[in-house]
Parts: structure tokens; C-alpha cells; sequence
């Protein structure tokens, strides 16, 4: 029988974390990473070297990677001395080395997939050095992904520059070859939807008639997403899509416990409301669990449980 194609696009940590949990399950997983990261790490070696930010990568190479924990460890790890390696973490500079060695950030990335023994495929979302831009409701513009939470002023719209990035065919195939895509975990206009705007990606998406599924986040991000509903995290996919693709969204609805949120109302964010009425106008199906764990002082997605419900789609 074969194996169903799941397909998942987004990137930071709330995608690693889903992704952990997904590759216990018997299913082929392409995961489209975007690559509009500038700060730390990734941002030093995308300026000197001229490659794709390898951050978001590089986590989602370990997550699905089939390896001892002592070769995660070392991947993950990060130099806290020396002159030049201060703040490099070591996955990064593999992933520069590849690149450089291939000739090609994408084969590098195919190339550490084997090392690592990485369960499916990692595939950026193009190989090219690009710059996220937002433009705010009053007219004004920010340059560079890590600037533009810090800005504090609602976000009309991203853009990517160059405005047309060469498509990564295998990002394209992904999608049309998938039983099931997912969009996120992830910041909304920082994470997923860079992903949707190099070239290719949303017209894969649209002609594609498989379930599309968004996993929203829990709580709103301050200087990305404040005071915003579910739907209007899905209205703001369609907008940069320029069309509805969303099929349903996937949905927590347990409780959040004291402590968490008020660390979190300290932080600017506060529990993303549920508007059914307007998912349902919108044609959205929604999904809802009880799909929260708490890892230490985070309060996170229960990767089983979130694949859980994504499978019974299919």
C-alpha cells in the first residue's frame, strides 16, 4: 500500500516540534522550510557567505533526523567563545560548509539529510538569498524578518525581495504530489506565509485539491499578529495567496493554565480567539482538541496528538 504524502510548510520551532512527533507515523513527510531568517547565526553566515539562512533548516533537519542524541547535541551546538565562531551553532556552519562544497545551498541541505539519516525530505523554500519586507497599514515599510515584530504596528501585507525568487522545483512537486498539506505551526507572517510567496508555491497550493489544513497558533505574537482572530490569521493566508485555499484549521481548546498566561500577557500576547461564524462564511472546517503540552516553562503543541488529528484526514 502506499505510503500517503504528507506535506507541511512553515518553519521555526513550532514546526520542528510537530515534525518530532509526525515521523513516528507511517507516512512520507516533505517539510518546505522558509528561509527569510536574518538575525543571529543564520543572518552572519547569509551576509558573508551568501546563502539561504540555514537557522529554520538546520531544526527541522534535526527533528526528523534518525541519529544518536549525541549527533543532534552536536549538531544544535553553539560556540560561546572564539573569535569569528562566537554564536555559530555548528549545524549552521555543516550546512554553509555543504553549500559550498555542492555549489548549491539545496543539495547541501539533500547532502546533510543522508548524514543525519533524516526521515523524509527538507527541502527550502528557495535557494536564493532573499529579504522579507512588511509594509504596515500606514504606508511605512521594514526590511528584514527579525526587525519587523519589533516595529509594534499592524501588518497590511509581506513581501519578498527579489520579488521573484527562481521557484525550488522540488518544493513545487511536494505540494502537488501531497494527500495532505499543512500549513504551520509558525509565525503567521514571518514563518508560513514567506513560504507562499515564492513563485510557484501558491499556485501549487490553488490547483491542488487535497485537504489544506492550518494549525493555528495558541497565542497571538506581539508585533505580528496582536489582537487577531483564528480567521483572521486564515483571511491573512488568503490574502497573500489571493484566493481561499484553506480547507479547515485545526484548533486547541484547552484551557490554558494560570501561570502561562499571565507570563504571556506580560509579553504582549494574549489567547487567539475562536470565530466560528466567521470560519464558517470563510467555507472552514474546524478542528478542535484539547492539543497543549507543557515542556518545562513552555507551553507548546502536543506533537502526537496534533498528528493524530492531521492523519485522520487523510
Amino acid at each position: 500500500m502506499k505510503r500517503a504524502n504528507v506535506c507541511v510548510i512553515g518553519g521555526g520551532t513550532g514546526l520542528s516540534v510537530l515534525l518530532r512527533g509526525l515521523k513516528t507515523f507511517p507516512v512520507d513527510i516533505s517539510a518546505i522550510v522558509t528561509v527569510a531568517d536574518d538575525g543571529g547565526s543564520s543572518g552572519r553566515l547569509r551576509e558573508e557567505l551568501d546563502i539561504p539562512p540555514p537557522g529554520d533548516v538546520r531544526n527541522v533537519l534535526v527533528a526528523l533526523s534518525e541519529v544518536e542524541p549525541l549527533v543532534e547535541e552536536l549538531f544544535q551546538h553553539r560556540f560561546t567563545n572564539g573569535a569569528g565562531l562566537t554564536g555559530h551553532s555548528l549545524g549552521n556552519l555543516l550546512l554553509a560548509g555543504m553549500s559550498s562544497i555542492t555549489g548549491d545551498f539545496a543539495q547541501g541541505v539533500q547532502e546533510i539529510s543522508r548524514v543525519l539519516n533524516v526521515k523524509g525530505k527538507v527541502i527550502p523554500a528557495s535557494n536564493e538569498h532573499l529579504t522579507l519586507v512588511a509594509e504596515f497599514t500606514d504606508g511605512t515599510v521594514c526590511r528584514g524578518e527579525s526587525n519587523i515584530p519589533t516595529v509594534g504596528k499592524p501588518i497590511k501585507r509581506v513581501y519578498l525581495e527579489p520579488e521573484w525568487p527562481r521557484p525550488m522545483a522540488e518544493a513545487v512537486y511536494a505540494i502537488e504530489q501531497a494527500d495532505l498539506i499543512v500549513l504551520g505551526p509558525g509565525s503567521l507572517y514571518t514563518s508560513i506565509i514567506p513560504n507562499l510567496l515564492v513563485p510557484g508555491m501558491k499556485e501549487a497550493l490553488i490547483r491542488s485539491d487535497v485537504p489544506k489544513v492550518y494549525i493555528c497558533n495558541v497565542m497571538t505574537q506581539p508585533g505580528e499578529t496582536d489582537g487577531y482572530s483564528v480567521a483572521d490569521h486564515v483571511e491573512a493566508i488568503h490574502a497573500h495567496v489571493g484566493t481561499n485555499v484553506v480547507d479547515a484549521v485545526l484548533l486547541n481548546t484547552q484551557e490554558i493554565p494560570e501561570t502561562f498566561a499571565e507570563k504571556y500577557k506580560e509579553e504582549g500576547a494574549s489567547h487567539v480567539a475562536v470565530d466560528e461564524n466567521r470560519l464558517k462564511d470563510m467555507d472552514v472546517t474546524i478542528i478542535s482538541d484539547r492539543l497543549l503540552t507543557i515542556s518545562g516553562s513552555l507551553l507548546r503543541h502536543d506533537a502526537m496528538k496534533v498528528s493524530q488529528r492531521l492523519l485522520s484526514l487523510l
